[in-house]
């Protein structure tokens, strides 16, 4: 593909505030919209099981609004039909309006030749029978989602019913007790938007659209991961998509960015707040590079004694920085600090006010700092707590 030249030259530091702002980072928040106006502005809302302080899609509208009762999110999410669950860059919540746009992935899982799992005969029309009669269920009610304790080990009814999700069938209407809640999509979806007639090329121009809205700026490769494209779907239909190509300083490649973006320079106050490894701002490991000169790793499915920053490390966002981690955990009403990183002492008073914060979210008394990676940096942390406890 022959890129455009560019209409715009971005610093970095122009290109990071964007970026900031596309997040929802730096500014006011519509508090007004809440969480259902997160959704909306992210695009998607990344699902994972871990549960340390809350679950990944609880700290997403946390980070950006602050303290948010839990139930209210929930309720956000699933309440009047307002969302869907998808697949998107991983298991995400999407808004209801996006669900059109997917027809492109739903057609591509229903031509798929080969699966993992078997589908004994039958399994599938019974399925969709007892939900058509008896829904909403979950897998368990439907007769059981494992052959066996392995997690891996579905029985016939999950895979059934899974497969009838990802053809769009079927959708999962809520969370309960982490157990996905399937009913008929005819039932689940408003009727004008129940439909899979935009072709792929206008599924993927809107999808490209949100990325880029999403992102403020990215790369071809940034816009691709936000839903999980291919390069070439996003090289099909850019030049289509609204975006218009800039320069930014430092990156060495193309990159595009939403016109609306450009338009008013993104200023006002930054959050400061500690950051789900799964969220949005975060996802792309080599953007967040490029961006923060941050590295970003998960380590919760690393072996422990290989672990540097600890089991679900949370980036420490400050002053439109990354200036730390976190590794949290609770103890009855005490925040554990399990782990804490720090980049240099001027991160010592941002780090003390996003543990703060958070106990206060979660209903926590105190906080327990057990081990800071600069040991002259531990007691002015400690005293910046002590203070703000006091």
């Amino acid at each position: 593909m022959t890129t455009p030249r560019p209409v715009t030259e971005l610093s970095a530091d122009e290109a990071r505030r964007i970026a900031l702002r596309a997040q929802g980072f730096l500014g006011t928040p519509d508090r007004r919209a809440g969480v259902r106006g997160v959704l909306r502005h992210l695009g998607a809302v990344q699902l994972d099981t871990i549960s340390v302080l809350a679950r990944s899609h609880e700290l997403i509208p946390y980070a950006r609004l602050g303290a948010v009762g839990r139930k209210t999110v929930e309720d956000a999410y699933w309440k009047d039909t307002h969302a869907f669950e998808y697949w998107s860059h991983a298991a995400c919540i999407l808004p209801i309006e996006e669900w059109p746009h997917f027809a492109f992935r739903r057609r591509a899982y229903r031509n798929r030749p080969q699966w993992n799992h078997d589908l004994p005969d039958g399994t599938y029309e019974q399925v969709v029978k007892q939900l058509r009669t008896e829904g909403p269920l979950t897998a368990t009610d439907l007769g059981g989602a494992k052959k066996t304790s392995e997690w891996w080990d579905w029985s016939g009814t999950k895979v059934a019913v899974e497969r009838a999700l990802m053809y769009g069938e079927v959708v999962c209407v809520e969370r309960r007790g982490w157990k996905r809640v399937y009913d008929l999509a005819e039932r689940a979806v408003p009727a004008d938007l129940l439909h899979d007639e935009l072709d792929d090329a206008e599924c993927l121009r809107r999808l490209v659209r949100l990325a880029g809205r999403s992102l403020g700026v990215g790369t071809r490769a940034d816009i691709a991961d936000y839903h999980r494209l291919k390069g070439e779907q996003v090289d099909a239909v850019i030049a289509d998509s609204g975006l218009v190509p800039v320069a930014v300083e430092g990156w060495g490649k193309p990159a595009w960015a939403d016109p609306a973006a450009l338009d008013t320079p993104p200023r006002g106050r930054h959050r400061t707040t500690l950051l789900s490894p799964f969220d949005s701002l975060i996802w792309e490991r080599a953007r967040t590079e490029r961006i923060f000169g941050f590295t970003h790793r998960l380590e919760a499915y690393v072996p422990k004694p290989k672990r540097v920053y600890g089991y679900f490390a949370m980036p420490v966002l400050a002053g439109g920085r990354l200036v730390g981690r976190v590794d949290p955990a609770r103890e009855g009403r005490t925040l554990v600090a399990k782990q804490v990183t720090l980049d240099g002492p001027k991160a010592v008073p941002a780090v003390a006010q996003a543990l703060l914060e958070a106990a206060t979210w979660v209903d926590c008394t105190d906080v327990r700092v057990e081990r800071v990676d600069a040991p002259e940096l531990r007691e002015p942390l400690d005293r910046e707590l002590a203070r703000a406890l006091a």
